[in-house]
């Protein structure tokens, strides 16, 4: 029978979590309304004026791998309030309340740099790996679609350095969602000279990171979709059959009761 600090503990848990979304949400809405407010009206705009806005938007829509707007929904660009040294190229801008913004269009270029470069190894040699809760979700997803190995949770110390440990695993490059959470995934993968990609956000140190993904590796919605669009590229490029749409790779929120 669970005492009432265990049901306590659940409680505040899952307020935390629902807490968290709902700050993200009024994040995305606040960034969507800013990005469109100093937006002249169709009135205050020249015929001419129409046209050029109206087409740099269709070829950054056009390059894009989805409409920015999506991105923007998702949460990618929602950072921290801390920023590293090796995370200051792909900050946008950084809001009054201290939180850094994470620029949608690098993201969406190392997205398909990342699936470019993975698509040149053997996909059951691609390990992917997740301690971080929302990133477990996605990342077993993303190794399903593409043939490659997910270790999800905790990573066991050895699992890449250790013969005779049961799961050793010589992957020929390593995905992981999160530096800090998988700290030990990225130390055993520089020791044995395996490239590391990572999805990094505005607080991560990279300097064992050989391609950095920046992006909100924090948020449900924004891990599945990094995911989702990293795997559906590699399949493209690699003419293998993707059947999933998005939410499939989205992680339920965790509710403890």
């Amino acid at each position: 029978m669970e005492t009432d600090n265990n049901i306590d503990k659940k409680v505040a848990d899952t307020t935390s979590q629902e807490a968290t979304e709902e700050t993200e949400n009024t994040i995305v809405e606040e960034t969507i309304a800013e990005a469109t407010e100093n937006v002249p009206s169709s009135g205050e705009m020249s015929t001419e004026q129409e046209m050029d806005s109206s087409s740099d938007k269709e070829a950054k829509e056009s390059l894009s791998l989805i409409p920015i707007d999506e991105y923007l929904a998702s949460g990618v660009h929602i950072g921290t309030q801390q920023k590293t040294q090796d995370m200051m190229n792909f900050v946008y801008r950084v809001r009054t309340d201290g939180l850094y913004v994470l620029d949608i269009q690098s993201t969406d270029e190392r997205i398909r740099m990342a699936a470019s470069f993975l698509s040149k190894y053997d996909p059951s040699r691609i390990l992917v790996a997740s301690a971080r809760q929302y990133g477990q979700y996605p990342a077993k997803k993303f190794a399903k679609a593409i043939g490659a190995k997910a270790m999800v949770g905790r990573f066991i110390p050895g699992t890449l350095t250790n013969p005779e440990l049961r799961g050793f695993f010589e992957p020929d490059v390593v995905v992981v969602t999160d530096p800090a959470g998988d700290a030990q995934v990225i130390k055993e993968a520089v020791k044995v000279g395996v490239p590391v990609v990572a999805l990094c956000d505005t607080n991560n140190m990279t300097s064992n990171v050989d391609l950095i993904i920046p992006t909100n590796n924090k948020g449900r919605k924004a891990l599945s979709l990094v995911y989702w669009l990293l795997a559906k590229e590699i399949a493209k490029n690699n003419d293998i059959p993707f059947n999933y749409d998005l939410e499939d790779f989205e992680a339920e929120l965790k509710i403890s009761v």
